[in-house]
């Protein structure tokens, strides 16, 4: 495996020349991008015409990551040209929240295969539900698949997010990429970092991603009351203060989720992902020391199948609310990814809406609030 990472700046350009000797339907491109870059197309065309048979996929950000540095204004890109596997490229358009389980069936029925080992799945990261385009997706595949990915972002406005795929940007579409052959080293890992705080309550009404009442209390007001003046800058200051869920009071496995919108007619919470009615919530707070050693512990996780390798594709994908909180700390948070990785590592990632990565038994879950890593090698 032969790969490269790239940064394109929109002041200055590329700041090393692109790799095009790596073109083959065996290359991946990934291209994680400032949301305002949007409007500059030429570091899309550019991608274009250096990698012409690779598949290229990436999607807006909330932060972009390349090697140990977080960048704004930026595309950051990782070339990776495979030996021995294959690729496959599918997406879809989502057709509203309630289309995303569809949409995530629809992506894996484009990839399905006895030998697909992995998928890598980028969305826009408002109008979806990202638990229902996982569980769709995964439903899918097998079971020993590995799917990780994340939701895109827009920096926090909750405006607007865009996938790239096929050699278009689009808002309210999924993409993926499946690797396929049994020459893959895949690993994954994600860690949360947070603290739960406050009593436990009980999740008495919800419909998919949508929270009306805790303890048959208006959920938002509930919220309101927790952060204080904080409130006045909903739904941006909910992402440091994130909710922690339980399926039921027997289930070990804990979620965690953040707010994308809020309903003051309804009184309700918007989340990235499922908020199951008759569950348990708990309130949650950010602590920086315990952010940044997450991101270490999820990538020794994801890096345990290649210990021995000496090459690696490093994908790590993160919350924008671990970024609120750390500020000019953020940087830490990517260098511990990288204490154990391999000495040739292409790293690459952003700041997301929502974090896809295995967990708690299941082959994919939509996170929030967590560092998930994807590794990549070959044998």
């Amino acid at each position: 495996m032969k790969h490269q990472g790239l940064v394109h700046d929109a002041a200055s350009g590329w700041r090393a020349p692109l790799p095009a000797n790596l073109d083959s339907a065996r290359t991946l491109v990934l291209a994680f991008s400032a949301p305002d870059l949007a409007q500059d197309s030429q570091p899309f065309v550019d991608l274009a015409a250096a990698f012409p048979s690779a598949v290229v996929i990436g999607c807006s950000t909330s932060g972009e990551i390349a090697d140990q540095r977080v960048h704004d204004g930026s595309v950051s890109v990782a070339v990776a040209q495979f030996d021995h596997t294959d690729l496959r490229l599918a997406s879809t358009r989502i057709d509203g929240i309630a289309d995303s389980y569809s949409a995530g069936a629809r992506l894996a029925r484009e990839l399905v295969s006895d030998d697909l080992r992995a998928v890598f799945v980028l969305s826009g990261g408002l109008e979806v539900n990202g638990t229902q385009l996982v569980d769709g997706l995964a439903a899918g595949v097998k079971s020993e698949t590995v799917i990780t990915g994340g939701l895109a972002g827009d920096c926090g406005r909750f405006a607007t997010t865009w996938i790239y795929a096929q050699g278009e940007r689009r808002s309210q579409h999924a993409c993926a990429v499946g690797l396929y052959g049994n020459r893959l080293r895949v690993g994954h890992g994600f860690d949360i970092g947070c603290l739960a705080f406050g009593p436990e309550r009980r999740i008495t009404r919800s419909v998919g991603n949508e929270l009306f009442e805790l303890d048959e209390k208006p959920a938002l007001d509930l919220y309101k009351a927790y952060l204080g003046e904080r409130a006045a800058g909903l739904p941006g200051t909910a992402l440091l203060f994130p909710l922690t869920v339980r399926r039921d009071v027997s289930d070990p496995g804990e979620l965690v989720r953040t707010i994308l919108a809020v309903d003051e007619d309804a009184k309700s919470l918007r989340f990235a992902g499922d908020i199951p009615q008759g569950g348990i919530a708990r309130l949650m707070r950010v602590n920086t020391e315990k952010l940044i050693g997450s991101a270490g512990e999820a990538s020794r996780r994801a890096l345990a199948p290649l210990l021995d390798a000496q090459d690696a594709l490093l994908i790590s994908v993160s919350c924008i609310g671990r970024r609120m909180v750390l500020g000019e700390r953020t940087d830490e948070e990517i260098e511990a990814v990288l204490d154990n990785a391999p000495p040739r590592t292409t790293h690459v990632g952003f700041y997301s809406y929502g974090e896809i990565s295995p967990g708690f038994n299941r082959c994919a879950e939509l996170h929030n609030q967590t560092m998930t890593v994807t590794a990549f090698g070959e044998v």
